[in-house]
């Protein structure tokens, strides 16, 4: 009976020893949700993406939390007002060349039968096949409409169309194999 309180004393003593040499200061980085704010990021309004898009990435300043305390990237810990930039964070940007996707709807809803959604989107060929067909004789033009109003067929170089930054998109999602999977119960 008279080791319990020994055995008590002894394991808060090791704990306290533990917690003081633990670094209870982390990496801005790793804040989580609701520790820190970002700013929105600036727009270009040419492009409708983020000024700073390279890459399909672009940076974006965040700000710790009022009282938070976290150590910067350069080595110094530092307390925070919820004014002050403490790290930036990466997002998702779009690459995009010049195509418009309101003017390739209008194109293929309103010229598509002569082409002039294929000749705006760089495939001259296909252009030329729906002009002298009269657009695969309607049905062509139908389904060509269909393709570009999904975002299915888009611009001939590989980028992706100009849109609205908070307007319309659509993003594809796929499962590869670091999809997290779920099983289902029954």
């Amino acid at each position: 009976m008279r080791s319990l309180p020994l055995v008590i004393l002894l394991s808060s003593l090791c704990w306290n020893l533990i917690y003081s040499f633990a670094d209870d200061v982390d990496n801005c980085e790793n804040l989580r949700l609701g520790q820190y704010r970002c700013k929105d990021p600036v727009i270009d309004d040419a492009t409708q993406e983020p000024q700073n898009c390279k890459d399909s990435l672009a940076w974006v300043e965040c700000c710790p939390a009022p009282n938070v305390s976290c150590r910067l990237a350069n080595g110094t810990t530092f307390k925070f007002s919820g004014e002050e930039v403490g790290f930036n964070k990466s997002i998702p940007c779009r690459n995009v060349s010049g195509y418009s996707y309101k003017v390739a709807v209008a194109l293929s809803l309103f010229l598509g039968w002569l082409g002039a959604d294929r000749f705006y989107l760089g495939y001259p060929a296909l252009g030329l096949l729906k002009f002298c067909t009269v657009g695969f004789c309607g049905i062509g033009s139908l389904v060509d409409f269909m393709l570009i109003s999904m975002q299915i067929v888009g611009p001939s170089d590989g980028s992706d169309y100009i849109v609205d930054y908070y307007g319309a998109r659509l993003t594809r999602l796929s499962i590869t194999n670091e999809t997290y999977r779920r099983t289902q119960l029954s």
